[in-house]
């Protein structure tokens, strides 16, 4: 693809898991200064350069739905959120596609200390450089969101699983690690305590 093409990156936000490891019931609907997990993704991701954004949703979708009410979004459903991650990824690839993005930048839902400095970096780094994925890093190791070349739709949609683009990642050549100085890279909350020790190590930098 050439760089006159690459305008258009849209973002997918992940947004259907059920939380299983989650002790308090749904993690993207806990709060993180009064505001829901996964409204702070979108938030970051709307407030972004991101050409359009979409939430894929899934388990206690009408609830998440909710927490997303007035964001410059879109909402798809994925009924098969139960069969893992890669059912979600496909229902962004499919929006992606019909929407003719040239790239799409995958964020989780359950990742709201990214900010939006680094999304700004992997947007900057796709539209200037000649890599088909660009994934951040930080203090060497990498983390998400990740951004995907329309090259690689046809192959993230076929990914099953919980695996997501991990193996596309590790087989393309064509992939840009960049170092941000951004620690929420890492920082997806599975438990309590995750969502209170992220949120105390982001009050404290």
């Amino acid at each position: 693809m050439s760089s006159q093409r690459r305008t258009k990156v849209g973002g997918v936000i992940l947004a259907a898991g059920q939380s299983s490891r989650y002790e308090s019931g749904n993690k993207l609907l806990a709060t993180v200064g009064g505001t829901a997990v996964v409204r702070h993704v979108a938030e970051t991701a709307c407030e972004s350069s991101l050409s359009d954004v979409v939430a894929v949703l899934g388990y206690e979708g009408v609830a998440v739905a909710e927490a997303l009410e007035g964001l410059s979004l879109s909402v798809q459903h994925n009924d098969e959120y139960a069969t893992g991650q890669s059912a979600s990824v496909r229902h962004g690839v499919d929006y992606a596609q019909e929407s003719d993005w040239d790239a799409a930048l995958f964020l989780l839902g359950d990742m709201p200390f990214v900010r939006v400095e680094t999304i700004e970096a992997l947007i900057e780094t796709y539209r200037t450089e000649s890599a088909t994925i660009v994934v951040p890093e930080h203090e060497g190791t990498r983390g998400n969101p990740v951004l995907f070349d329309d090259c690689h739709f046809d192959a993230l949609a076929s990914v099953s699983g919980d695996r997501g683009g991990r193996d596309i990642i590790e087989t393309t050549e064509q992939t840009a690690f960049i170092e941000v100085e951004d620690p929420g890279v890492h920082w997806d909350i599975d438990t309590d305590s995750d969502l209170a020790e992220f949120t105390d190590r982001r009050d404290s930098l």
